[in-house]
């Protein structure tokens, strides 16, 4: 968690993650970060806030994974690509930036044909074998190719999500100090629980959903400060509401109800249209023999 939350920190203090927050220090003055804007080499500007978020996350990328790709298990490097990807989905929509409505618009206008999502390099040395080994992704381009279920994840959703990331931080650098203060690490515990089960509450989760990966990566995350803080007793800690598939069931049987009352109203309609159908058909024979009775008696 230090590597990941330690970074954004920094990247907050120039490109700030509230409307209400300035930066405290000008972005294009960082080197590292100003090698990621456009313009070419020699005169490198991000000029509009696109072109920061652009080079953030291009910078989180990185710092993040692509630098310590060999101190990360598999699961680490995945959870924390899917974290640059909600922290760059919840910016897109803090900064209202036109024509991007979710992660697929930006993916298809900006990253499909750009080569800077495509090479895995740290100080100058080719990564892409250690990316591919920790993830299964040559780059970070495969990567989103790959798993474009989470493009789709809603601005509004991504914002509860990446909250809940915060809050995370907050927790991880609150157990993590000498003395940690248990009513203020318990406070967030409980708000961090909050938002979880707010996700959690949507009906339409599948494990297919991009939901269902982000839950989970949240939970392992929480599970693991829980147990990296030594300094208190994990068990003060409330507990996850786990996935539970009752809303999912239920809706469905709703759906299997509603078709099968469906289906038994068509059929009843069905059978009383035949048997009326029929009643009038025995009805008209019966008329038929019995003009045919009345000829016979006039004819003879």
């Amino acid at each position: 968690m230090s590597i990941k939350c330690e970074t954004f920190n920094v990247l907050r203090n120039y490109l700030p993650d509230e409307l209400d927050n300035s930066a405290k220090y000008e972005f294009d003055k960082n080197e590292y970060l100003k090698k990621y804007c456009p313009n070419g080499d020699s005169d490198k500007k991000c000029e509009t806030d696109l072109d920061k978020i652009k080079a953030g996350f291009l910078c989180l990328f990185e710092q993040i994974i692509v630098n310590n790709i060999d101190d990360l298990s598999k699961e680490q490097a995945k959870a924390f690509i899917i974290y640059i990807m909600i922290w760059f989905n919840y910016m897109l929509n803090l900064k209202n930036v036109n024509d991007i409505n979710n992660l697929n618009d930006f993916y298809i206008k900006y990253t499909e044909n750009n080569t800077d999502y495509e090479y895995c390099k740290t100080d100058g040395i080719d990564c892409g074998s250690a990316l591919k080994d920790k993830t299964g992704y040559n780059n970070f381009k495969e990567f989103i190719e790959a798993n474009k279920f989470l493009l789709n994840i809603k601005f509004e959703d991504a914002s509860k999500v990446y909250d809940s990331f915060k809050l995370l931080c907050n927790m991880f650098y609150g157990v993590n100090v000498a003395n940690p203060n248990s009513e203020e690490y318990l406070r967030i515990a409980n708000q961090f629980v909050e938002k979880y089960k707010e996700l959690n509450g949507y009906s339409d989760i599948t494990e297919d959903s991009p939901y269902y990966q982000v839950l989970s990566t949240l939970s392992n995350d929480y599970n693991n400060i829980k147990n990296e803080c030594r300094a208190c007793q994990s068990s003060n800690f409330p507990t996850l509401s786990t996935y539970s598939r009752r809303s999912v069931i239920k809706n469905t049987l709703i759906s299997i109800a509603f078709i099968f009352a469906l289906v038994s109203i068509f059929l009843g309609i069905a059978y009383k249209y035949s048997l009326f159908g029929f009643r009038k058909r025995f009805q008209k024979q019966y008329l038929r023999e019995k003009i045919k009775n009345i000829k016979k008696r006039i004819n003879h």
